[in-house]
């Protein structure tokens, strides 16, 4: 990451989140603008630019839903990320499936909220990616050309499946990729509602490359919505705290 300073616009129409984000923010080294309304984001969006947005999913007039859809007609690589409650999840597949970068659920640390700004923005100021390029993340090398993955040096074989599910991941590191999403890459859009069929396969993937599949480190869940594979700076910045304990449990064999 560079040291230019991340220009934020955070979009809430909770005078309370608004104040509570500026000190820490600010604090960090980022540059806050605030918008109480979707239709004003708008606004300020098309006059001005910024690294990345909060983004509130629960707001009076358009919505954040709706605001999403119109900040990807004119801006779709800026980086987005909806604040959003507990219970959404729903909303937060949604929002995903229109473009959003991440998601952060309120009440949220301010340790992880950081740690998903950066990365989202490290992401889109990155070079773009070969797609036969190898990746390299922690100890797990894959080499999508050869099709071969390793850890520590070590081969690890897959099967064709836990190979493409794999890379799907791996090649969006940092991001979740929601079940619906994940399922029409890899066996297409008739199976885009097999979920427990995806989990089979994906507590196959832990035993293969994690240490304790019990507590990924690497292969992570997002409860209801999909899987992300964690990259280097989210391990090393976000806390994990009930995230394990919930990758384990919805998850675990029956």
């Amino acid at each position: 990451m560079t040291q230019t300073a991340i220009r934020i616009l955070v979009v809430d129409d909770e005078p309370a989140i608004r104040r509570a984000l500026r000190p820490p923010l600010a604090e960090l080294g980022f540059h806050l603008a605030e918008a109480s309304r979707g239709e004003e984001a708008l606004q300020v969006l098309r006059s001005a630019q910024y690294d990345a947005v909060l983004l509130d999913i629960n707001m009076p007039g358009i919505g954040g839903i709706e605001t999403l859809r119109r900040i990807r007609s004119f801006a779709p690589r800026l980086p987005v990320l909806m604040l959003t409650v507990r219970d959404d999840e729903e909303d937060k597949v949604e929002a995903l499936d229109l473009g959003a970068d991440d998601y952060v659920t309120k009440p949220f640390s301010m340790r992880e909220l950081v740690a998903r700004i950066r990365s989202a923005v490290r992401r889109v100021r990155a070079p773009l990616r070969n797609e036969d390029a190898p990746i390299e993340i922690g100890e797990i090398y894959m080499d999508p050309l050869k099709r071969h993955l390793s850890k520590r040096g070590q081969n690890i074989r897959l099967t064709r499946k836990e190979f493409d599910i794999l890379y799907c991941l791996m090649s969006r590191a940092g991001r979740v990729v929601t079940y619906a999403k994940l399922l029409t890459a890899v066996w297409g859009i008739e199976s885009r509602e097999e979920v427990e069929y995806l989990r089979t396969f994906v507590r196959q993937l832990r035993k293969k490359i994690e240490d304790d599949p019990s507590n990924p480190r690497y292969l992570l869940t997002d409860v209801y919505v999909g899987y992300r594979f964690a990259d280097t700076q989210m391990m090393q910045e976000e806390p994990r705290g009930d995230e394990g304990r919930q990758n384990a449990s919805e998850d675990a064999t029956p």
